[in-house]
């Protein structure tokens, strides 16, 4: 199956996972460790540039967190990153630098690599958002199929048993995700792809290409 390993759909440069996310092939197969990671990544940042308000978080001195945001533990906020209004970051949340988690988004076991947007209203759980990809106002990632069986990826045909219940969405760097779209549990969307608004979508979606209404897939012109 093309185009799903993490050689395919990140450019490592832009987070500090990088040499955690090299161990493996696959994006799913980096879930069941992110918590551990941040508090082994956490304990090497310097106090010089990252606040420590609570146990296992950390937050760079140059993040705008508002005071309504809840940072629960673990977590790491990097330099320049704003999280806005009542944001909900349950816990186990990598989080880069340049990003925005906006008012009322809620993350949960994500690696979210730099320059990332989730702005007004999403939930992204169990899920990779890659350098410079956006999720528009009201989208979601689903991360458990609705017979709570495990996860399943499908793509033309083939399909690997992930053995994991909970998947959500795996971004490739550069995807634009429409308004109010819902990502199915497995969905992974290639690098400069975007998503047409109100979408649901599950399976593969090729690098540079769009998913349109119906589900139809189109190359980039």
């Amino acid at each position: 199956m093309e185009n799903i390993r993490i050689s395919d759909l990140y450019d490592l440069n832009h987070t500090i996972a990088s040499d955690y996310l090299k161990s493996f092939t696959y994006p799913w197969e980096a879930l069941k460790g992110i918590s551990e990671l941040i508090i082994s990544l956490g304990k090497t940042l310097s106090p010089d540039e990252y606040d420590s308000p609570a146990e296992n978080v950390w937050v760079h001195k140059k993040a705008k967190v508002f005071g309504s945001a809840y940072l629960g533990s673990p977590c790491i906020i990097g330099a320049n990153t704003e999280v806005r209004h009542c944001a909900f970051i349950r816990g186990s949340a990598l989080i880069g630098e340049n990003c925005v988690i906006g008012n009322s988004v809620e993350l949960k076991n994500v690696i979210i690599f730099d320059n990332v947007q989730t702005p007004h209203y999403n939930y992204v759980g169990d899920s990779i958002l890659g350098y410079k990809s956006h999720m528009g106002a009201g989208s979601i990632t689903s991360n458990v199929k609705s017979d709570k069986s495990n996860v399943v990826i499908k793509s033309e045909g083939e399909e690997i048993e992930t053995g994991i219940k909970k998947i959500g969405a795996m971004l490739g760097d550069n995807v634009e995700v429409g308004c109010n779209s819902v990502l199915n549990p497995g969905t992974i969307v290639g690098r400069d792809s975007n998503i047409y608004p109100t979408s649901c979508v599950r399976g593969v979606v090729p690098p540079k290409s769009i998913w349109k209404t119906n589900g139809v897939i189109t190359p980039k012109r």
